[in-house]
């Protein structure tokens, strides 16, 4: 399936949960904030929010630093 991830276009297999993206990222080391169509996707749903065909998701990896 085709995703617009963070504005570009993005393939990932078919039935993909939030959780799931987030790995295949690589971003599981630090805190994640993820938007599904405008809809901010709360830490306990990721791995219940399956993502579809053509979604626009948004993923933000907070790194700390000064």
């Amino acid at each position: 399936m085709r995703l617009l991830l963070n504005g570009e276009a993005f393939d990932c297999p078919d039935g993909l949960s939030v959780r799931a993206l987030i790995e295949l990222l690589g971003l599981t080391s630090g805190p994640v904030a993820v938007e599904r169509n405008q809809q901010v996707v709360p830490r306990a749903e990721h791995t219940s929010t399956i993502l579809e065909n053509e979604d626009h998701v948004e993923v933000v990896h907070l790194v700390g630093g000064g």
